[in-house]
C-alpha cells in the first residue's frame, strides 16, 4: 500500500539498508566525536548510596554480570529452555478486552514485532528457521535448512552466530504500529525492539546462558532467509544464544 511506503520512517529505513553493494561504494558521513560522560559542573552534587536490599539480589547479580557472549559450546539448548526465552521476551501475561499484554511493553499495546527463530541444536527440534505463534505460544517451521552459516553470512560473516544453538531474529510489520502513530511510529518500533531484546538477555542470564545482540546484517539477505518482503515487514533485530564457551 502506498500510504506505508511515503512515510517519512518507511523511507528511512528503506534509505539505510545495508547490503554488500551498497556497502563497497557508501562511506559512512564523517562526524565528530563527543565526550563520553555529561556532566554539569556548576549543579550541586548529591552522592548517591551503593547498599541494595537484599530482596531480588540474584536478579540485581544478572544485570550486574551482563555482558556480550560470542563464544558458544556446542551443547544443545533445551526445549524448556527456550520456551522460557521466548515467553520471557514476547509472552502474553494478560488480557484487558481486546489488548494483550505482553512481558515488554508496546506502545498503543499494538506489539508490531515478529519473533523468527534459526535453530541448530534444541534438543527436540529439528534445524531449521521457525516462527514463534505467541498468542498459540507455539513454533511454526518455516524452513528445514540448516540456517547458521547462511545467518551467519547474512551478518557481514559474524562466525559466532554458526555456532550459536538458537539465534532469535525479530522482524517489524511496520503497518500495525504506523497506522496509528504515523511517521513517529518508526521511532516506537524501534524501542519495542530493545525492550524485547533487553528481556531475553535478563531471562538469559537467569538460565545461566549467554547471549549477544546483532543489529549488523544485510537487511534483504536475512529477508530472503525468513521469506519477508522487507516492505511491509523487515528484519530489525538479531541475538545469538547458547551455552557459554
Amino acid at each position: 500500500m502506498p500510504e506505508l511506503r511515503e512515510s517519512l520512517g518507511h523511507r528511512y529505513l528503506q534509505a539505510t539498508k545495508c547490503s554488500r553493494e551498497g556497502r563497497e561504494r557508501q562511506a559512512p558521513p564523517v562526524i565528530q566525536r563527543t565526550e563520553r560522560w555529561k556532566t554539569y559542573p556548576e549543579a550541586e552534587k548529591v552522592k548517591l548510596p551503593r547498599t541494595w536490599p537484599e530482596q531480588g539480589a540474584d536478579f540485581l547479580s544478572i544485570l550486574q554480570h551482563r555482558r556480550s557472549v560470542r563464544d558458544f559450546v556446542a551443547k544443545p539448548m533445551s526445549l524448556e529452555e527456550l520456551a522460557l526465552l521466548l515467553w520471557a521476551s514476547q509472552g502474553i501475561t494478560g488480557q484487558v478486552g481486546s489488548f494483550f499484554f505482553r512481558t515488554a511493553p508496546s506502545a498503543g499495546a499494538l506489539y508490531p514485532m515478529e519473533t523468527y527463530l534459526a535453530i541448530q541444536r534444541v534438543d527436540g527440534l529439528d534445524p531449521g528457521i521457525y516462527h514463534f505463534d505467541v498468542q498459540g505460544f507455539r513454533l511454526e517451521r518455516l524452513s528445514v535448512l540448516s540456517p547458521g552459516q547462511p545467518l551467519a553470512d547474512a551478518c557481514l560473516g559474524q562466525g559466532f552466530m554458526a555456532q550459536a544453538p538458537v539465534n532469535f531474529i525479530w522482524t517489524a510489520i511496520f503497518r500495525r504500529n504506523m497506522v496509528k502513530y504515523g511517521h513517529r511510529g518508526l521511532r516506537y518500533i524501534l524501542l519495542d525492539a530493545g525492550h524485547i531484546c533487553q528481556n531475553l538477555l535478563l531471562a538469559a542470564g537467569f538460565l545461566g546462558l549467554g547471549g549477544c545482540p546483532v543489529a549488523a546484517f544485510f537487511d534483504d539477505e536475512v529477508n530472503g532467509l525468513l521469506g519477508v518482503d522487507g516492505q511491509e515487514e523487515s528484519v530489525l533485530y538479531l541475538a545469538s544464544l547458547g551455552r557459554k564457551g
